[in-house]
């Protein structure tokens, strides 16, 4: 690390946990995030300002105004440009000593394989079903972890799927791909501003543990929270021995 970013990640240095050598492991990772909106604004902006070195930012849609409710890393000036771009250019505002990558277009099977195989940890923060069924499908066949996150309404969940374990679970175990997307979408159900900020941020906290190998991941553990009556449960998961994705019989 040079000298700026010795200071920039003082902090981090600062923490017997993360250290030097630690935070040298962040500089040289690279981070995939689908899905630029509510939870990945707070995911991009939180391992970026703590020094995930690259980033890979897939999303396809321009920012609306409505998204400026809760899609903190995007703002008015932005309003109709490829969210992967703006959330590029914030990024290069607040630390311009990571490298930013974006995927401005719809991401297919093939094209989010060879992303993924390429990460070190991927972050999961769409908003439908076949494009986490399909990560979930990617990372598993990689055996790269993922961090799942979701918010709906007053409601958020997060867990981790790490594929580098034989006994993990994944997301099809959670929830069985059996029958048509219900597209539970923010523009449709309505969403609280504060609630992705929630999820997002401790899906970063997540992958930025994975990354230094420290700390107990939520690898088979369900968070959700009840944010109308600020209530976090923990569920335990368990691997499904006839899921058609993870298992091996």
């Amino acid at each position: 690390m040079n000298d700026n970013q010795l200071l920039r990640y003082s902090r981090h240095i600062l923490l017997p946990q993360i250290a030097y050598e630690g935070q040298e492991v962040l500089t040289k990772s690279r981070a995939l995030i689908v899905g630029a909106g509510g939870l990945g604004s707070p995911v991009a902006l939180y391992i970026a300002a703590g020094g995930v070195g690259e980033i890979t930012i897939c999303d396809f849609d321009d920012v609306d105004l409505t998204n400026l409710q809760r899609q903190i890393i995007h703002n008015t000036q932005s309003v109709g440009m490829n969210k992967a771009l703006s959330a590029q250019k914030t990024i290069y505002e607040i630390n311009p000593e990571v490298h930013v990558k974006t995927i401005q277009e719809r991401s297919t099977e093939a094209s989010l394989s060879d992303l993924i195989s390429e990460a070190d940890v991927v972050l999961d923060c769409s908003d439908n079903f076949a494009t986490r069924y399909a990560l979930n499908r990617l990372c598993f066949k990689l055996k790269k972890p993922l961090v799942s996150g979701a918010a709906i309404g007053f409601e958020g969940q997060i867990t981790v799927f790490d594929f580098r374990h034989e006994n993990s679970p994944c997301y099809h175990c959670l929830f069985p791909d059996d029958g048509p997307d219900p597209a539970l979408r923010c523009s449709e159900n309505g969403v609280f501003a504060p609630l992705v900020g929630m999820i997002g941020t401790t899906q970063a906290a997540e992958a930025m543990k994975l990354l230094l190998g420290i700390g107990q991941s939520l690898e088979g553990r369900l968070l959700l929270l009840d944010s109308l009556a600020m209530e976090w449960r923990t569920i335990k998961l368990s691997k499904d021995s006839k899921c058609s994705v993870c298992s091996t019989k």
